[in-house]
């Protein structure tokens, strides 16, 4: 497929119009006279230099790759439709729709954009996390940062037990059997040539836990109402996780919260001053 560089430059500069700083989670500002975003802060949306998204407007610049696209689309906060016309446009062809995606659907970004006072991160049906926000960093760590199968929660669960420090002890066989019961699901509901079922073969062969675990068919394993942490910098926490869900990406908006009052309140409010931690499950 062929670059069309005008119909790119038109639609990143009519997306970019469009939207307001308070679409994305930004502040508007008392002085703001640009219609929509500026170019810079699409660029940070974006994960990629100011200079090279203003090229892109002004049909300048190298081909863009498809997974520049891919971002592009994310920060712009693009349907899937929009996302399709942009590879397009960019002379690529768009990716494969589906639960296996990990293009985040508007809606639900414009949820996530909006928490900034408690831990919240979105997630794909294996437990790869997609983002976080700053308070979500400071309480897990940044989980974005793997790679591979490590992608997965359920697969670091089995594999990395530095993975397990962050929760409390008496917790783990329950998380154990939450992880496996979760990926038989989507085991059986994606069929033996999808991603489930490569991580299973892969903790079959790596994980004896894992083997003894799956050996017992468990299936629609959950956790209780609260999830316990051992932070390296608070200590003890209890919180209550809810989770909004995609059905069309398979994607699960996490949101962790502690009842007002308790200490662990005073704790989640002490972690926004702590800030991140390294590491992380």
């Amino acid at each position: 497929m062929q670059i069309d560089r005008a119909g790119l430059a038109e639609f990143l500069r009519r997306r970019r119009e469009s939207l307001q700083p308070e679409d994305v989670g930004l502040p508007r500002g008392p002085r703001r006279r640009t219609s929509g975003l500026r170019r810079e802060e699409v660029a940070t949306l974006c994960h990629i230099s100011a200079d090279y998204y203003s090229r892109l407007e002004r049909e300048r610049g190298p081909h863009p790759s498809e997974q520049m696209i891919a971002s592009i689309a994310q920060g712009l906060h693009l349907s899937h439709d929009e996302r399709d016309h942009l590879f397009r446009l960019a002379g690529h062809h768009p990716p494969v729709r589906g639960a296996s995606g990990e293009h985040i659907s508007p809606g639900l970004l414009r949820i996530f954009d909006r928490l900034a006072d408690t831990p919240a991160e979105i997630v794909t049906e294996l437990g790869e996390t997609l983002r976080q926000n700053r308070l979500g960093v400071a309480l897990n760590g940044d989980l974005t940062r793997f790679t591979g199968p490590a992608r997965s929660i359920g697969y670091r669960w089995f594999t990395d037990p530095a993975c397990r420090a962050l929760y409390h002890p008496d917790d783990h066989p329950l998380h154990s059997r939450v992880f496996a019961s979760g990926l038989r699901h989507v085991l059986a509901l994606r069929g033996p040539r999808s991603r489930a079922a490569h991580l299973h073969s892969l903790l079959m062969e790596q994980s004896e836990e894992f083997r003894a675990v799956w050996a017992e068919h468990e299936i629609g394993i959950r956790y209780a109402h609260l999830k316990r942490f051992v932070h390296p910098e608070v200590g003890a926490l209890e919180l209550t996780c809810q989770a909004l869900a995609d059905p069309d990406q398979g994607h699960s908006l996490l949101v962790y919260t502690a009842v007002p009052g308790t200490e662990s309140y005073e704790k989640l409010e002490l972690l926004a001053v702590v800030g991140a931690f390294d590491g992380g499950p």
